[in-house]
């Protein structure tokens, strides 16, 4: 049961122990950033530097000619990311020999949406999302599809995992977050992140809502979270909310949305991979879910991409959908963290294993090499040993 570890250049590079290090670890693959969003992160054992402050979603390496005279294109990366980041250290942990798979953050970019507001996600009372860029609009999916084929094929990588390739919504972690007083549950959480832009009122419209009259049922429906009302939570929860008929509708235009990017996104990669490059996409098996891991149909998605990755940091059950709906050679890989400091078990990891493979995980994703102290790692190394 092969793993991987999530790595950010900036772990590596400038570090020469980090790629024996991780090869240590006994995973055989790396899952290498290549465009990522804004971050603060912590390096505990670099010699140069203990913490990285990513200011804003960018490429790790250098472009190329497809993004001339385009409004919307990749931002490089500042100095915590310089030159060919990435293919610097993907040369480093190839060398230790790990194979290398790119990591493709695609619709979460704060600087898009803070430069180009139009293409953000927009709330039913106004409010505009700008680490979401909304995934219906023609120049967005067209940003994201060469974006897409870009940061995945990178020179020495054997496949990739895309992220964020989907519908994002209210849930983000903010600087200085303050978002928490109420309690949104999954139907709120919906509710919340359906889009009002242009290009979603003129879906809306054709599936015969009225877009203003969705937003003031929107509206309507959230009234009662804002007061302290429990979420009810689930699908039924947004039918209960916001009716059977709008919420069927909502969901068939944001589904048909999310389902046509991916096919896109995942047919420009494979026209620009070589033959045999694995295309995975981090996914939810709950289609109206959104944020990093999108909601998919397990069965449409392992028809498209040569399989997903899975969150499990709230338990195994997820996988259950995806490995129902496996085909032959499909990878249903299970994602636990590892961090203990951000939530992560790694010294349940080996029974974690053991239970994801029960349940039809294929692979293990490790959640991630260059966060985790020192006795995670080894928490981490015991694991695999023992798996």
């Amino acid at each position: 049961m092969k793993a991987s570890t999530f790595v950010y250049p900036w772990d590596v590079n400038g570090d020469p122990e980090a790629p024996g290090r991780i090869a240590a670890l006994g995973v055989r693959q790396v899952t290498l950033a290549s465009a990522y969003h804004s971050t603060r992160a912590l390096t505990p054992r670099h010699p140069r530097h203990r913490v990285v402050t990513a200011e804003h979603a960018a490429v790790l390496y250098p472009t190329d000619d497809r993004w001339t005279g385009r409004e919307l294109r990749p931002y490089a990366a500042g100095d915590w990311a310089p030159g060919d980041a990435f293919g610097e250290a993907a040369t480093a942990l190839a060398d230790a020999g790990l194979d290398v798979h790119t990591w493709v953050v695609l619709a979460h970019n704060s600087r898009l949406g803070a430069e180009h507001p139009d293409t953000s996600v927009v709330n039913a009372y106004g409010d505009r999302y700008p680490w979401a860029p909304c995934i219906a609009q023609p120049a967005t999916r067209a940003y994201l599809v060469d974006l897409a084929a870009e940061a995945a094929v990178r020179p020495g990588a054997r496949g990739t995992e895309l992220e964020s390739l989907g519908w994002y919504g209210f849930q983000h972690l903010h600087a200085h977050d303050k978002t928490g007083g109420v309690g949104l549950g999954d139907a709120g959480m919906y509710l919340m992140a359906l889009c009002f832009c242009p290009a979603c009122r003129e879906g809306y419209g054709r599936q015969g809502l009225d877009a203003d009259t969705l937003a003031a049922a929107v509206r309507e429906a959230l009234e009662p979270l804002w007061r302290g009302a429990p979420d009810d939570g689930g699908w039924a929860g947004v039918e209960k909310l916001l009716g059977e008929a709008n919420a069927a509708a909502t969901r068939a235009w944001r589904d048909e949305t999310a389902r046509t990017l991916q096919e896109a996104a995942v047919a420009a990669v494979r026209a620009a991979a070589p033959e045999g490059f694995q295309v995975l996409l981090h996914a939810d098996p709950v289609t109206y879910h959104v944020g990093a891991n999108p909601g998919v149909d397990p069965a449409h998605i392992l028809s498209v991409a040569d399989g997903v990755v899975v969150p499990c940091a709230g338990g195994p059950g997820p996988l259950t959908p995806f490995a129902e709906q496996r085909r032959a050679g499909a990878v249903v890989a299970a994602n636990f963290g590892v961090v203990s400091g951000m939530g992560g078990s790694p010294g349940t990891l080996a029974a974690d294993a053991g239970r994801a493979r029960e349940l039809g995980a294929t692979e293990l994703r490790l959640y991630h090499a260059g966060l985790a102290s020192d006795a995670d790692l080894e928490a981490v190394r015991e694991a695999l040993a023992a798996f």
